[in-house]
């Protein structure tokens, strides 16, 4: 459980990491990671197994009440956090380079969070309605049915990259 005692089925967060040191433990959760900003970090777990966030984009997936130790390669980081209860099944965390059009699929009764980390993206949801992000905005598309969202870049725009994760709501 988290250190505040709140509970939650899932949480997005971006976060500095200004120092080398000991992560939260998140018993009951599992994080994905993304570095947004800085050089990178290497985390090392109590278990001797490490991964390290290289480069902007990179991605981390762990166990929340795994011990790990963070240690920065050189400066500050900033990173995104999505946390997931462990009752939360099947989640698909990636991240997409966009240079042209792309369809993703969501199953009935999951949420799409899509994160623009560089360039903007043009999202077209089911509902019809675009939708632009512009780096570091964040968007969420719900449904009872199983839907397909186009991203794409705007006309004119170098390649974007987004993070994504598909998240069953029930």
């Amino acid at each position: 459980m988290p250190e505040s005692g709140d509970s939650f089925r899932w949480r997005i967060s971006v976060a500095e990491i200004g120092a080398s040191g000991p992560f939260s433990d998140f018993r009951g959760y599992r994080r994905k990671m993304v570095l947004l900003r800085g050089l990178g970090l290497t985390l090392r777990f109590a278990d001797g197994e490490q991964g390290q966030l290289r480069r902007v984009g990179d991605l981390i997936e762990f166990d929340g009440a795994r011990g790990a130790q963070c240690e920065l390669l050189d400066g500050p980081c900033v990173d995104l956090n999505l946390m997931v209860a462990d009752a939360i099944p099947d989640v698909r965390a990636r991240v997409q380079s966009l240079a042209a059009p792309s369809a993703v699929d969501s199953l009935a009764g999951e949420s799409l969070v899509i994160f623009a980390i560089r360039g903007s993206v043009q999202i077209l949801p089911p509902s019809g309605a675009s939708v632009a992000l512009d780096p570091w905005d964040l968007a969420v598309v719900s449904g009872d049915e199983p839907s397909v969202t186009t991203l794409q870049t705007p006309v004119g725009n170098p390649a974007a990259q987004v993070f994504l994760a598909n998240l069953r709501d029930n």
